[in-house]
């Protein structure tokens, strides 16, 4: 089947230095063969570019390649910009507009969003408002069969697009950005999306577009902030791409998930969003983790202790329950049996488990009543982080590693269960290969989390 690839070039703030930009394109050119078009994220004049950029005006001189260029951010520079539906400005050289979706002839959907979010209404012409993004979404999701687009264009970031992602350096990802940009990409599923205006190169690890585990996979996006053009701390502001459109692609090809894949930085599942992870030490072993639902009919199930009180009550998502009675693990209880804690923190206590499966089994407990990881607060979830590192810690300098396991099935507290296992005899391949030939065994369904995923959402 034939397809056609599509090799692009995205750029940051030209700031109208028009000379630098199309000179290092040539010199790409000259190296890497021809690209079918270049597209301007940011601020693509300056205060200073009238000179130069009457030169292209008049025809002088010529981009050396079909260039597509986002609106004003302020008002400045809003005079470049003569028609607000899009218009060409010089030969080669092509303003898309306000907001809207181009498609090249190769099939390619690009959207895009010009200008800054409003903080004042009406919106001033280099902004856009709420409604803008919600016309531009519904002319898009009113589509049969959508799917996503190929590339969303817009000026600034995406506010919160580093959660559960690798460092955007000094750029602080909670406070920078449009909240309604944010809303845009996560509604039109991009596979590339393009910002700038910081000043800064920012490749966020793919993410994902799906719920893991329960809906069915779908393209990742890529998010690519770029640097102004020609600054001297030689930070990226070009960015070359191949890409085949959405339309032509194989769909089992196009729904790939990378290795690196995170959880998609805009679903707030959650009201509080949980505080970043502590470093990962430099030895560290990628983790496994398996969720096994018990609701579903299957396998072999221990008798419950007590009373069976069924499955007749729906699932909702409520507080943590208060204990109904005597709960042996909060630690304020008179049930508590004291001689068996060893720390208590602000948040969290370690206490060694009563029938331990070995020696040196150890639960960490929340101090309050919560039911499960997932009911936990942000202060007692990075309490229990530090609680993990430090066993990881003690149990390597004994020669052990641990598996850890919750247990949340009719359970009033939460337990973390941490059973250290001697590192010479255990590899983490070894525990790995237990935990699936034990399930099988017991025809238990065991469903890997892929790795950069938020329990919450499973």
């Amino acid at each position: 089947s034939y397809r056609v690839v599509s090799r692009r070039l995205a750029c940051g703030d030209v700031e109208g230095r028009l000379e630098t930009i199309f000179g290092r394109v040539r010199a790409i050119q000259a190296k890497s063969g021809r690209f079918d078009m270049l597209l301007c994220v940011g601020n693509f004049f300056g205060s200073t570019s009238e000179a130069e950029w009457a030169e292209y005006r008049t025809g002088a001189k010529k981009a050396p390649i079909p260039t597509y260029v986002l609106g004003a951010n302020n008002q400045d520079t809003l005079s470049y910009f003569p028609d607000v539906s899009g218009c060409e400005l010089a030969e080669n050289i092509t303003y898309l507009g306000r907001r809207g979706v181009y498609s090249g002839c190769s099939g390619l959907q690009i959207a895009y969003l010009s200008g800054t979010e409003a903080q004042q209404q009406p919106a001033p012409a280099h902004s856009f408002s709420a409604k803008d993004v919600a016309e531009l979404k519904t002319s898009l999701l009113s589509t049969p069969n959508f799917r996503g687009v190929d590339i969303l264009l817009t000026s600034p970031w995406p506010r919160d697009v580093g959660t559960f992602a690798n460092s955007a350096g000094e750029i602080d990802t909670k406070k920078c950005g449009s909240k309604l940009v944010s809303d845009l990409a996560a509604s039109l599923k991009p596979r590339y999306h393009f910002a700038a205006l910081e000043k800064a190169y920012y490749e966020r690890l793919p993410y994902r577009n799906h719920m893991v585990l329960q809906e069915t996979p779908q393209h990742v996006t890529r998010f690519i902030a770029l640097a102004d053009v020609g600054n001297t701390s030689k930070k990226k502001y070009l960015y070359a791409f191949s890409i085949v459109p959405m339309s032509s692609m194989d769909p089992a090809e196009l729904v790939k998930q990378p290795q690196d894949v995170t959880e998609n930085p805009y679903r707030k599942l959650r009201k509080e969003a949980p505080k970043s992870k502590a470093p990962l030490s430099a030895e560290e072993e990628p983790a496994c983790q398996f969720f096994f639902d018990l609701n579903k009919p299957q396998g072999k199930k221990r008798p419950s202790d007590g009373k069976e009180r069924g499955d007749s009550q729906p699932k909702q998502a409520k507080k943590p329950p208060q204990p109904t009675g005597p709960c042996w693990f909060c630690l304020a209880s008179p049930e508590v049996e004291k001689h068996l804690v060893v720390s208590i923190g602000t948040h969290c206590y370690l206490a060694l488990a009563k029938g331990g499966l070995t020696p040196d089994h150890v639960l960490i407990l929340p101090v309050g009543h919560y039911q499960s990881v997932v009911d936990l607060s942000s202060e007692v979830l990075e309490e229990v982080t530090k609680y993990k590192a430090a066993l990881k810690e003690f149990f390597r300098s004994k020669g052990k590693r641990y598996v850890l396991f919750e247990r949340n099935y009719r359970s009033q507290h939460l337990q973390l269960q941490v059973i250290p296992v001697p590192l010479d005899l255990c590899t983490s391949e070894d525990i790995k290969e237990a935990f699936i030939a034990q399930a099988q065994e017991q025809q238990i369904e065991l469903l890997e989390i892929p790795e950069h995923s938020d329990i919450a959402q499973v």
